[in-house]
C-alpha cells in the first residue's frame, strides 16, 4: 500500500483509493492520529480540495483505512494458522488452529502497532454508526473477521467434544479479550518492556490457557 506515498505525484488510476493507501502509510507510521486528509492529498500529489471530493473528512478517511487494518490483522491470523502444522486429532488440529490464530493476532499487534491500533480506533464519522451502520453489510464484516475467525475455531473444537456448545458464547468472548488484551498490555502497558524471550513466553502461556480454558468449559 505505499505506492502513492513519499511525495509521487499522482497521476493515473483511482483517486480514491491512492489517498486511502497514503492513509494507511501514515497509519503504519504513527497509528490513527498521524491519518489527515490533507496529508494524504500532499503524499499523493493532490490539492486539499481534490481529495475532499472523495472524503467529506478526516473521520470517513480514517473509517476507511480502520477497514484496511482490520482486514490486515485478520489475514495474519489466517496465515499464521496456514504456517501451523496439521494432526491427525481432530482435537488437537482444533487447538492447534485455535492458538494460532491468537499468536497471528497478537503478532500483527506488536508487527504492525500503528494499523492494530487503526483498527480499533472509533472514527468520528462513524460514531453514530456504531449500532446500526449505514453502509452495506458486506462492507462492514471486516469489523468482525478476526473475532469470527476465533469464534470459527471454537466451533470446530466444539464438534470434537472438547468444549460444551453451551459455553460456547462466553467461551468465544474469552479468548478474543485474552488476545486483545494482551496485545495492549504488549504494546502500551507495562509488558512493553519485557525483553523478546520473556514476551514470547508470556504470548505462549497465554494462548496456552485460552485453549486449555476452552477445552475445561
Amino acid at each position: 500500500m505505499a505506492a502513492f506515498s513519499g511525495g509521487k505525484s499522482y497521476h493515473h488510476g483511482d483517486l480514491r483509493n491512492a489517498l486511502i493507501s497514503a492513509a494507511v502509510d501514515l497509519a503504519t507510521e504513527g497509528g490513527p492520529d498521524r491519518v489527515v486528509l490533507r496529508e494524504a492529498a500532499r503524499r499523493v500529489g493532490v490539492s486539499p480540495t481534490a481529495a475532499y471530493r472523495h472524503f467529506d473528512g478526516r473521520g470517513e478517511l480514517l473509517r476507511a483505512v480502520k477497514i484496511h487494518a482490520q482486514r490486515a490483522l485478520a489475514d495474519a491470523m489466517e496465515r499464521a494458522a496456514a504456517r501451523t502444522p496439521g494432526a491427525d486429532d481432530p482435537a488437537v488440529a482444533a487447538e492447534l488452529r485455535l492458538a494460532a490464530l491468537g499468536r497471528g493476532y497478537v503478532g500483527f499487534a506488536l508487527d504492525q502497532p500503528g494499523l492494530y491500533r487503526a483498527a480499533f480506533c472509533t472514527p468520528r464519522s462513524s460514531c453514530a454508526d456504531r449500532f446500526a451502520p449505514a453502509v452495506p453489510a458486506a462492507e462492514t464484516e471486516p469489523e468482525i473477521r478476526a473475532f469470527t475467525l476465533l469464534t470459527d475455531a471454537l466451533a470446530a473444537l466444539t464438534r470434537t467434544g472438547r468444549v460444551q456448545d453451551r459455553a460456547r458464547p462466553a467461551t468465544e468472548v474469552a479468548a478474543w479479550s485474552a488476545v486483545h488484551g494482551l496485545s495492549l498490555l504488549l504494546l502500551d502497558g507495562p509488558l512493553r518492556r519485557l525483553p523478546a524471550q520473556r514476551r514470547h513466553d508470556v504470548v505462549e502461556s497465554t494462548l496456552a490457557m485460552v485453549v486449555s480454558g476452552a477445552r475445561a468449559d
